[in-house]
């Protein structure tokens, strides 16, 4: 077979993984509810979070972030020279446009994570304390991914890799377009909050 070959084959099996829409499958399977049909919204983590509770949200973040690293590890499984990065992409995609549902999907935010934990450890550790933290400060998800990725855009500057620079604004872009509806709730003081950390305890005070 050869490496073209084996290219696609990959990035099609990347997309379809990317497409498995965990918190849809979960809930109809486990809670016989369509999460799509409340809350935000949204089929990912945090609409699970708010819906279907933590077990629910925590599988499905862990089970969105495996679709990111598995797809990144598929050169190592084909034994392809090509960069994880660019094969995990193709996860990501398949996460905001899944074939398995309607091309509606989520915000691809962990699926991205979960590419990261295998092209550079270091920088998913980063994006993790930038997104804890910025959650305790905030209590908003939406804050803390917009936020995260945009820190995580200009620390990649100094690992003086192009490729990682070029995903991460790239990425950046698309999460703050993704959360476009979130922005403007946020400017009028309506975004939901997580219940925990210096936001929540403000705004209920």
């Amino acid at each position: 077979m050869s490496i073209d070959l084996k290219i696609i084959i990959m990035i099609i099996i990347g997309y379809l993984l990317g497409s498995i829409p965990s918190g849809v499958w979960i809930g109809k399977y486990f809670f016989n509810k369509d999460i799509r049909n409340y809350g935000s919204g949204n089929m990912g983590t945090t609409n699970t979070f708010r819906v279907l509770g933590k077990k629910a949200g925590i599988t499905v973040l862990l089970l969105d972030m495996l679709k990111g690293s598995l797809t990144a590890l598929l050169p190592f499984f084909f034994g392809v020279h090509v960069n994880a990065l660019l094969i995990g992409l193709s996860a990501i995609l398949g996460h905001a446009f899944p074939i398995f549902a309607g091309f509606k999907g989520g915000k691809a935010v962990a699926t991205s994570v979960g590419v990261l934990l295998v092209y550079n450890p270091l920088f998913f550790v980063i994006a993790w304390v930038f997104f804890l933290t910025t959650l305790y400060l905030t209590s908003m998800v939406s804050v803390a991914s917009m936020v995260g990725f945009t820190l995580l855009s200009i620390v990649s500057f100094f690992f003086q890799d192009r490729l990682l620079t070029t995903v991460a604004v790239v990425l950046t872009i698309f999460v703050f377009i993704r959360h476009w509806s979130n922005i403007e709730r946020i400017k009028n003081g309506t975004e939901n909050m997580v219940p925990f950390g210096l936001g929540y305890k403000k705004r209920h005070n």
